[in-house]
């Protein structure tokens, strides 16, 4: 059972109307009949408030239409999967080469004209609504992007939030020429990519977000040591005469020492300890 059905029976039910609905939700009519008529599909339980405000006027159990929902949209994403995909990026991609970098624009134009629905096109467009995405669930910055969005798409404060609902739905392979123009054209000012190292920067409006430069970056790390604790240091430990008043930052210290052919006593790590904190053995700042 699907969750336009489980509401639109418990409407009846009730006697309700789509307007009433609309209103507890803080959507439009035309939003709710939509979602009624399977016409918009349901929002991420993760991404919104609508359910609950629908449960609480449908007189509902908590999490009900929440769990209806997840579950319809594991069973669409089931059958896109299935299917042959349906690339967006040409919708996408006269903003996303506007908003490059001059210098680097050239060179990403030709990338995505070989190798259209590519790696590149795929990684840009994504950090891109990443980004956005990030601006719309940020209460500091959230509010004045909706007002530069509502101006800019000159929509009423119930169409913006239905748009954002769908915004955060939004991904590469769901985005659409609203989305582009309404959120991500006001919102993102430049960006800039090097194709080495894919290392991206993405500029913001400064109306919008003070701090207004993003930065992703592919780094090198070297691995993390083994949790190896010596025997000589789980004694020392437990023995609170030697270790009784040493910081957890003392102790990560100790933490860190290796030995290769040696097997140090607990008596070792006390020596260690009050070498560490003996100024003598260090430089004045």
């Amino acid at each position: 059972m699907d969750i336009s059905l489980v509401i639109k029976r418990r409407m009846r039910d009730l006697g309700l109307e789509q307007r009433g609905l609309a209103a507890a939700a803080q959507v439009t009519e035309s939003y709710v009949s939509q979602l009624l008529a399977r016409k918009k599909a349901p929002p991420a339980p993760s991404r919104t408030d609508l359910y609950p405000k629908m449960e609480a006027f449908l007189q509902l159990p908590r999490g009900e239409l929440a769990r209806l929902a997840e579950v319809q949209r594991r069973e669409e994403l089931k059958k896109k999967v299935a299917g042959p995909p349906q690339p967006l990026f040409p919708r996408f991609r006269a903003l996303v080469l506007r908003k490059c970098m001059p210098q680097t624009q050239l060179k990403v134009a030709a990338i995505l004209e070989k190798e259209p629905f590519g790696e590149l096109e795929r990684l840009v467009t994504q950090k891109l609504f990443d980004v956005a995405r990030g601006v719309a669930n940020d209460p500091e910055h959230s509010s004045k992007w909706l007002r530069l969005v509502s101006r800019t798409a000159r929509q009423n404060q119930e169409q913006t939030r239905i748009t954002v609902l769908e915004f955060l739905d939004t991904g590469v392979f769901s985005g659409s020429v609203e989305h582009c123009v309404s959120y991500l054209a006001p919102l993102i000012e430049a960006w800039d990519i090097n194709l080495e190292t894919f290392a991206m920067e993405v500029v913001l409006d400064g109306r919008i977000a003070p701090d207004r430069l993003k930065r992703f970056e592919f780094i090198e790390r070297e691995p993390e040591q083994p949790s190896f604790v010596e025997a000589g240091l789980e004694e020392f430990l437990r023995d609170k005469s030697l270790s009784g008043d040493a910081t957890v930052e003392e102790i990560e210290f100790l933490k860190t020492l290796r030995f290769k052919d040696k097997r140090p006593l607990p008596i070792y790590y006390y020596r260690e300890l009050q070498n560490l904190r003996d100024p003598v053995h260090f430089r004045a700042q």
